[in-house]
């Protein structure tokens, strides 16, 4: 490795040594950009490496409210503003008892990657608490939800931080954070949290965006490689919005889904799974899986045994191990989606990357859903409406666009298809061109 590269990444292992989620977000796109350093020798004297690995701020705080048998539960909450190199801190809430503060800086670190590619003026940021909404009420998910808020508003705005939602927090979170946001700040700032409602602001299109844009992606480096989805069967880990909308479009786009999984199980439907049924369970219902009729039921990890063209990990980090990637590989199985963010461990990655198959990176692949954020703020701010087939065009133009971009640095680096590299260096870019502009801050 480079000198400086490998300087730097030792750097952020000796100070961040017990956040191995951070570091493995850190090293996954340091060990890229080494064609990029050699050409760029003055990167080390301004440090911009060392300033682009560290958050601009990183906040915690206590998030105290009383459950509906009248105890008071105390979690913590988080807010790292990672980037606000060519736009406002822009990343999602997390609610699920795995977050810490590695996770969220591993995910404002992505974001930072991910904001750029989309061209888009947003900078980067994620958040979110130990508190699980699963098994809560609404009422207790209100007064969490208002007690989160009472401390983030101090922090957002929607031109210096716009939060949305992520794992646990959907429509009926981001509707609670929003009212008692309205009812501290008593104004009405719609573009401070997206993924709203569409009665109070919200964007169509939004709930499907990085499922769609996921397959949008997957569409465009396929037929570069001289594939199609059409015919294709596909495996997809997860069952929230990624996974469902990225089901959606995968069968409008000819392919057949044959299981999906959530936290306790996975379900193999060998005729094409029934997507209304799982939305009606997952949506409606919010049940387990388990409840889909006439479909093997099997434990969540065999999802990635069962043979299929494609496999979309949509559900959580580093989902699909070294172990997994092998079984997946042995099956034929031509193309990897990341639909969930860093769901690949590294040695995952580079097993799919050595036995030619194709990745599409988190970084680039899930990217729609901030971008139709970003197009929520941008109707936020017009006082105007888009229609869906409006918003959907918009998305599916980006998702073409980062594609292109991932394909055109890797084939000026001489890495031929590896998108994931090529994804790090068209972001990295684009960052660094900012940072050096921006002086040193």
């Amino acid at each position: 490795m480079n000198r400086y590269l490998e300087k730097v990444l030792n750097e952020v292992k000796t100070k961040n040594e017990h956040e191995k989620e951070y570091i493995q977000a850190v090293d996954e796109v340091l060990t890229t950009l080494e064609p990029v350093i050699e050409k760029h020798c003055e990167y080390e004297q301004m440090a911009l490496l060392e300033r682009m690995v560290e958050p601009e701020r990183l906040i915690t705080f206590r998030v105290p409210y009383v459950n509906d048998a009248g105890q008071t539960i105390v979690h913590r909450g988080y807010r790292v503003q990672y980037s606000s190199l060519i736009g406002p801190y822009k990343g999602g809430l997390r609610f699920h008892p795995s977050v810490n503060q590695s996770i969220m800086k591993f995910l404002g670190f992505e974001q930072i990657f991910k904001n750029a590619l989309t061209g888009l003026p947003i900078g980067g940021g994620k958040g979110g608490s130990d508190f699980d909404p699963k098994g809560k009420s609404d009422g207790e998910i209100m007064r969490f939800c208002q007690s989160f808020m009472t401390e983030l508003q101090r922090h957002i705005g929607q031109d210096v931080d716009v939060p949305a939602g992520d794992i646990g927090v959907g429509e009926r979170e981001i509707g609670y954070l929003f009212g008692q946001y309205k009812r501290i700040k008593d104004a009405y700032e719609g573009g401070v949290l997206t993924g709203k409602g569409l009665s109070y602001g919200g964007s169509l299109a939004r709930k499907e965006a990085t499922g769609y844009g996921l397959m949008y992606f997957m569409r465009e480096m396929l037929n570069a490689n001289g594939q199609s989805l059409e015919g294709k069967t596909a495996v997809i880990s997860g069952s929230g919005n990624v996974a469902i909308y990225a089901c959606q479009k995968a069968q409008e786009l000819g392919v057949k889904v044959i299981a999906m999984s959530d936290s306790q199980g996975c379900i193999y439907d060998k005729n094409g799974i029934n997507l209304e049924l799982i939305k009606q369970i997952k949506e409606v219902n919010r049940g387990r899986i388990s409840e889909y009729k006439n479909a093997q039921y099997l434990e969540s990890k065999a999802i990635w045994g069962i043979k299929a063209d494609i496999a979309l990990p949509c559900a959580t980090q580093n989902e699909v191990t070294l172990e997994d990637a092998k079984k997946l590989v042995a099956n034929g199985v031509i193309a990897i989606g990341e639909g969930a963010n860093m769901p690949c461990t590294k040695e995952a990655t580079e097993y799919f990357l050595a036995n030619n198959v194709l990745v599409a990176p988190a970084k680039a692949s899930n990217a729609g859903g901030v971008a139709t954020s970003a197009i929520e703020m941008s109707q936020n701010s017009m006082r105007y409406y888009l229609t869906f087939e409006e918003v959907d065009k918009m998305l599916e133009n980006i998702m073409i666009n980062i594609f292109k971009s991932c394909q055109k640095a890797a084939e000026e680096y001489g890495l031929g298809n590896n998108y994931v590299a090529g994804a790090n260096i068209a972001a990295f870019r684009k960052l660094a061109k900012a940072m050096k502009a921006q002086g040193i801050v």
